[in-house]
């Protein structure tokens, strides 16, 4: 904003909030980053944090597409009661009615992805929403941003965050999972599973724990991975119940060949043994395939996009959960498992034994 003159000849000061505390920044500063508030008090403190950053009320009326007047008088409320402006109290007034057949209307259209109405865009905001119903073909339904939001969720319309999901395309889908619930039922004891939990990025990582109010446990802030970072070839015997792995800095045909050794060692009776794994490049090479065959080992592919298949897919949730997080190791390669015995190869086992 332009400074003017005044009738006096002097020079307004442009419209800018005074200097936050370390307290209100950082308060603005989540909300924004976060959004998961109302409407009005992520637009409201993002008027604040753009005037803080030294914007002028131009611009911010233009990011948070509101009037000048409505920034400035933000602004103004936050200089004279601080963070307290984020909640303003309106005073009540007689809301906007509609027909019965436009709140239908309204409710229908917001569910609708806005590409098969013809808009070049792929979801809905409240203001996108907004215009488009003022100028829909057929009918003209005037509303404000936060009427309409207030009746989307009266009529149990959020606005949540778009899901995905794969189906596997495989053709040998079915075969594959009887196959594997085959070995799981007949042979418990001579199933295996492997697989790669990683790339790992090793640096501390905050997380969560019990302690005292107000008094969490503390790890150093860094974003820098200082030791670069670890895959984690795992292995898991089904009979046993035992999981053990090798810290890699990478994948590859021979790591996977050296993990695989691990499990034949797991039981050296020279009975043949079957080990779950997915569809990785590294986990089909020539090699290992000549080594499987020679050394009575089967390899069982999950079927394509369904690695959920793989037992060892449910022990690796505890090592992301309770290992990882609050995790500060200065020697993060053999710590990232410290929970899992750190041997390329398990003790070897009297043939026939379950212990």
């Amino acid at each position: 904003m332009m400074s003017v003159p005044t009738a006096g000849g002097a020079v307004a000061e442009p419209v800018r909030v005074r200097r936050l505390t370390d307290q209100e920044g950082q308060r603005l500063q989540q909300i924004v980053r976060r959004g998961s508030t109302s409407s009005v008090r992520y637009r409201r403190a993002m008027m604040l944090l753009a005037s803080a950053g030294g914007n002028r009320v131009p611009v911010i009326a233009q990011l948070v597409a509101a009037d000048e007047d409505t920034v400035r008088d933000v602004i103004h409320r936050f200089n004279e009661i601080g963070l307290a402006c984020l909640d303003p109290r309106w005073a009540g007034g007689r809301p906007r009615l509609l027909k019965p057949d436009d709140e239908d209307f309204v409710v229908q259209t917001a569910p609708t992805r806005p590409i098969k109405l013809g808009q070049p865009f792929t979801r809905w905001s409240l203001y996108k929403l907004v215009a488009y119903l003022r100028k829909v073909h057929g009918r003209v339904i005037r509303i404000g941003r936060e009427a309409l939001r207030s009746l989307l969720a009266r009529r149990g319309v959020t606005f949540q965050r778009t899901k995905t999901w794969k189906e596997s395309p495989d053709p040998d889908r079915e075969a594959k999972l009887d196959r594997i619930e085959e070995f799981l039922h007949r042979f418990p004891d001579r199933v295996f599973a492997f697989d790669e939990f990683g790339p790992l990025g090793i640096r501390p990582t905050a997380g969560s724990g019990w302690a005292e109010r107000k008094h969490p446990d503390r790890v150093p802030a860094t974003y820098h991975r200082t030791h670069g970072v670890c895959s984690i070839h795992g292995c898991y015997s089904i009979g046993d119940d035992r999981l053990w792995g090798v810290n890699r800095r990478k994948k590859g045909a021979a790591n996977t060949l050296a993990a695989l050794k691990s499990i034949r060692a797991a039981r050296p009776d020279d009975a043949p043994i079957y080990v779950t794994l997915d569809n990785l490049s590294a986990h089909e090479g020539t090699d290992i395939r000549r080594w499987a065959k020679k050394n009575k080992v089967e390899l069982c592919s999950t079927p394509t996009y369904a690695s959920w298949a793989n037992p060892i897919e449910a022990h690796f949730g505890p090592l992301r959960q309770f290992t990882i997080p609050n995790s500060n190791y200065p020697d993060p390669c053999p710590a990232c498992l410290p929970a899992v015995a750190q041997r390329q190869r398990p003790p070897p086992r009297r043939p026939g034994s379950r212990t």
